[in-house]
């Protein structure tokens, strides 16, 4: 689907007129409670299976099959993300009235760093064939290390950018309020509210390059994989608010997202062979069912921890 320059242009101007909203409505900086947190998931949630709607009307079903393949696949891999802000946030003591502020900035960051990948990666992939063989061998390995190496990653603050930053830029180890700089002792210093944006921004970066692979392995459209990847990261925030709490219970979700990033691959890998690109609705099947097994095989294994037994 090559989309003209009003969709990209209208598609913007939503997502932009979306984040004004969320930062009018957040702009007191108060604790983000659950209730909140689940009502504006669903409003997330809506537009983004909403936009799927607006593609089945406007372009047909395959077009909107393929977007809700894509859409699907970054919602279950940003679940991961969750998980990191959550060891970013506990790292670095970060007060809770000012994680929604973090998380803001960081989806903001999120959507530049996303759609200069999707435009490189498209474009190498229509290019040179062979590159489909090596994000396909990429994804596969990435589906392994997420298998058998979860939760292998150094400490947010033992990160080489972190700490590069920290060494480059001067900071003061304390938090200002919302603040990301302040003046002390009449120069700027960073706070270290920034250096925990800094944080994010790393660790969303590797996580992008896993999901916009994962999602070209389904179609190289560039206008349908930045908008399942923005509807998507645009519930970031929300997400993280509401499965904060049970992060713990998700203990074989990382399989299941590990079996979708080597079906991505495989599936990129068998498009530059006669085999050709997998249907949507085979796609779509592998997706839904891998994401509901995976949460209720964790949801059963941890029901007794849940209950309070031993």
């Amino acid at each position: 689907m090559a989309a003209p320059w009003w969709a990209w242009v209208a598609v913007m101007l939503a997502v932009a007129v979306m984040l004004a909203i969320d930062l009018a409505l957040h702009r007191d900086n108060h604790v983000i409670g659950f209730r909140e947190a689940l009502t504006w998931s669903a409003v997330w949630i809506a537009a983004g299976l909403g936009f799927g709607g607006v593609l089945w009307w406007w372009q047909g079903g395959e077009v909107a099959g393929t977007y809700y393949a894509g859409y699907l696949v970054e919602k279950a891999l940003s679940v991961d993300n969750v998980f990191v802000f959550a060891l970013v946030f506990t790292t670095f003591a970060v007060p809770a009235a000012v994680q929604h502020k973090v998380l803001f900035w960081g989806v903001i960051g999120a959507l530049l760093f996303r759609l200069a990948f999707i435009f490189v990666g498209a474009e190498l992939l229509e290019t040179f064939f062979w590159t489909a063989y090596v994000f396909g061998g990429f994804l596969i390995w990435t589906g392994y290390t997420m298998a058998f190496r979860h939760g292998e990653q150094p400490p947010p603050d033992r990160n080489p950018v972190v700490r590069l930053f920290r060494r480059l830029v001067p900071t003061d180890p304390r938090y200002h309020g919302d603040r990301f700089v302040v003046r002390l002792q009449g120069r700027r210093v960073a706070t270290l509210l920034l250096v925990v944006l800094v944080a994010v921004e790393v660790t969303d970066l590797i996580f992008a390059i896993d999901s916009v692979a994962a999602i070209l392995a389904i179609t190289t459209s560039t206008f349908l994989v930045w908008t399942a990847n923005a509807f998507a990261v645009l519930g970031l925030r929300s997400l993280y608010f509401c499965l904060a709490g049970l992060l713990r219970r998700f203990v074989y979700l990382h399989y299941g997202l590990a079996v979708l990033l080597a079906f991505a691959g495989v599936k990129l890998i068998l498009s530059e062979t006669p085999v050709g690109k997998l249907p949507i609705p085979v796609t779509l099947s592998v997706i839904t069912v891998t994401i509901i097994t995976s949460i209720a095989w964790s949801l059963v294994a941890t029901r007794r921890t849940a209950a309070g037994q031993p």
